[in-house]
């Protein structure tokens, strides 16, 4: 199950890198502008939004639903091929992509915590790390048009499936013990934690979206930038591997020390967007403003609430999915209009994120006390 696990999560990512990296160039190039490719890159994420809370209506977290994901996603990918030419088709492909992205990572994710342990995951997980950065090195060589960088997208969106399908198989009753499990996840008291984490990845909006060409408009050769993202992902997975004995302390002081740290990374692009070794001593900060942090995260909802998967999923969607979605939108017309100012909206989003993971620990401190 560990090289299964391994191998999904490197073509997992491997997409994600096609998606994050080459996509938003690639609709620049079309014609597209800024608030347009911010508008069909939140489409995804706001559906991963939606989509979790149609398991407190009854929908149940099964391998129907999830393979259902695995076939609608596979659907989506060959769908941009014949989407580049029109606006609503894309944002249709990227919205049908967003359905199926919402539930398979966060079925593996759960498989993962169950299997490997907090202490091993990060060693299985850097493999979609290094699926990540290895597509990036490769593409940037042969993007030599739209549709090589859609080949990729479809040629490894099916080769997810595939080794997805398989896990799904292998763990066929792990997910469904937890159906009949009374749901504990109350956004109404635990709001200041869920705040926290949605405002962490609004403020990724700008760099997962708008890195790529806001680096190239300062001047950064798209070889450098490539570098800058691998160079990310290597930090990422230096502490994927070495983050076990990390998550063996506190983990509601990491999560809320990795979101300040974001804050200071989005400061430095901010002012120093034209330097390129201030540019690559923040990206070394994505070890800990994505890796540690998405370790720290999961395995602390997993510790907190009794419904794991409903957990994992709402963790998914709130964070990763509304919190993509508003981040990608605000990035795109601040990028059209105050382009300046991007990574300076990114920080000061940052700083308020920590603020509210502050303030729930002082919460669950005074319950402690």
């Amino acid at each position: 199950m560990s090289l299964l696990l391994a191998v999904f999560y490197f073509f997992y990512f491997a997409v994600i890198g096609v998606y994050i990296i080459f996509l938003p160039k690639v609709l620049a190039m079309s014609g597209y502008s800024a608030s347009q490719i911010g508008i069909i890159f939140a489409a995804a994420p706001l559906v991963r939004f939606i989509v979790p809370f149609a398991f407190i209506k009854g929908l149940k977290i099964n391998r129907t639903s999830f393979n259902a994901a695995l076939f609608i996603m596979c659907l989506s990918a060959l769908a941009f091929y014949f989407s580049l030419d029109s606006f609503y088709k894309l944002l249709l492909s990227n919205i049908s992509l967003g359905i199926g992205l919402s539930l398979v990572l966060p079925y593996v994710e759960l498989i993962s915590l169950e299997y490997l342990g907090k202490e091993r995951y990060g060693k299985i997980r850097l493999f979609g790390s290094v699926g990540f950065v290895l597509v990036a090195l490769v593409l940037v060589k042969f993007l030599s048009s739209a549709t090589v960088a859609l080949s990729y997208l479809l040629v490894l969106t099916l080769s997810t499936a595939a080794v997805a399908f398989v896990i799904a198989k292998k763990a066929d009753t792990l997910l469904d013990k937890s159906e009949d499990t009374q749901n504990d996840i109350s956004f109404l008291s635990d709001w200041k934690l869920w705040a926290g984490f949605v405002l962490m990845q609004v403020s990724f909006g700008s760099f997962y979206n708008f890195f790529t060409i806001y680096v190239t408009d300062h001047e950064i050769s798209m070889d450098t930038t490539i570098y800058l993202w691998s160079f990310g992902v290597l930090a990422e997975i230096f502490m994927l591997y070495f983050q076990g004995s990390l998550l063996r302390k506190n983990l509601l002081f990491i999560i809320q020390a990795t979101t300040f740290l974001t804050a200071f990374r989005w400061l430095l692009v901010f002012l120093f967007p034209q330097n390129v070794a201030i540019l690559f001593f923040s990206q070394a900060i994505h070890a800990f403003s994505f890796a540690l942090f998405h370790s720290a995260a999961i395995s602390y909802l997993f510790t907190l609430y009794t419904h794991k998967s409903l957990a994992q999923q709402f963790f998914s969607g709130i964070a990763y999915g509304f919190g993509a979605f508003f981040g990608a939108l605000m990035a795109g017309y601040v990028y059209e209009f105050y382009p300046k100012y991007l990574f300076f909206s990114s920080f000061i989003i940052a700083l308020i994120a920590t603020y509210f993971l502050y303030l729930w620990n002082a919460q669950k401190n005074r319950l402690k006390s």
